[in-house]
């Protein structure tokens, strides 16, 4: 993602002949966009970020688009047209400003697998189109089939200006990154030698060879095999299995969007009320999976599911289930 912040100011440095005006970049709060100081910038979540805010650059952030807890106090279905409505009229009154909208598309995944409303990513869309803002979609946890398609802007028909991909891209075995860009954001970097308008910024790894082989043997499976209809033949299994859950008195939301899954584990589902975070509520729950031979993550009290595409039916089955019995044994009594 350092790469698309620094590509997107840039861009517009060289469109507008050096010209100040765009600077600001539009983010969401409990976005997380990785690591590096411009990443951290366009994050949004305190408990990794705070710490580095003297050293950030200010960005204007609007509220997360996720309806199980609106940050307008909303009750759905309402929360998704109204958040989508206060995002373009951000978007609309800056215009002028605004480098450029950045957005984990459909799954804010770090943030406890929070879901966007249907339509809101081919509005963010539109609107930066209309008001002449660049779109920059981080797909490296969304990408390559992890929701249910290659990529998850194409489930709202969705082309942004500028795209990160990693992770899916070489199957996890080895680090490869890459930062994709429109043919008009492409040639605003063309210039004579002289005038130094390439895009000076490069890592110690660039172009590792053994990367890029890792990527292009994952790339031909998919163009060899069904990876994608067996990825949703598998987020269908799970979906079945994970309904399972919903009805446990501990379990506020299952989101799932593919093979993304978070379970929210809640002191009260009518409230909607958390745990204090003292109890380590998430922490005991994969404790007890793990005694079970399946590994899980938490993300505070969401118990999260990202199994890998080349998973069996069987194998989806026994996670869920494993989660269940994990959350049964925390929480029962």
């Amino acid at each position: 993602m350092e790469v698309a912040i620094k590509m997107a100011f840039q861009y517009w440095r060289q469109r507008e002949g050096g010209a100040e005006g765009r600077r600001e970049f539009l983010t969401f709060s409990e976005a997380y966009h990785g690591d590096t100081i411009g990443s951290v910038s366009a994050g949004g979540i305190d408990l990794f970020h705070k710490i580095f805010r003297p050293l950030l650059f200010p960005v204007r952030r609007l509220p997360s688009p996720h309806c199980y807890r609106c940050p307008y106090g909303l009750a759905r279905p309402s929360c998704g047209l109204f958040c989508a409505e206060r995002m373009e009229e951000e978007v609309r009154a800056r215009k002028g400003e605004i480098a450029a909208a950045i957005v984990e598309p459909l799954v804010q995944g770090a943030a406890g697998m929070l879901l966007m409303p249907e339509g809101y990513l081919r509005r963010l869309r539109a609107v930066t189109r209309e008001c002449g803002v660049l779109l920059v979609c981080d797909e490296v946890a969304t990408g390559f089939g992890r929701t249910g398609t290659m990529f998850a802007c194409g489930q709202e028909e969705v082309s942004p200006d500028i795209m990160a991909v990693a992770k899916g891209m070489t199957g996890g075995y080895l680090p490869l990154a890459a930062t994709l860009a429109t043919e008009e954001v492409y040639r605003a970097f063309l210039g004579r030698y002289e005038e130094y308008k390439a895009f000076f910024h490069g890592h110690s790894y660039t172009a590792n060879p053994l990367g890029c082989a890792a990527a292009i043997a994952t790339l031909s499976i998919f163009e060899r095999e069904d990876v994608l209809p067996r990825g949703k033949r598998l987020a269908g299994t799970m979906a079945r299995e994970l309904a399972k859950l919903s009805g446990r008195r501990n379990v506020g939301e299952i989101r799932q969007k593919g093979l993304m899954a978070g379970i929210e584990i809640v002191a009260d589902r009518i409230t909607r009320e958390r745990f204090p975070p003292e109890r380590r509520i998430g922490q005991r729950v994969i404790r007890e999976v793990r005694e079970q031979g399946v590994i899980l993550r938490p993300l505070g009290d969401v118990i999260v599911l990202m199994p890998p595409l080349s998973s069996s039916p069987a194998e989806i089955e026994s996670l869920v289930r494993a989660a269940g019995r994990g959350i049964d044994a925390v929480l029962s009594g």
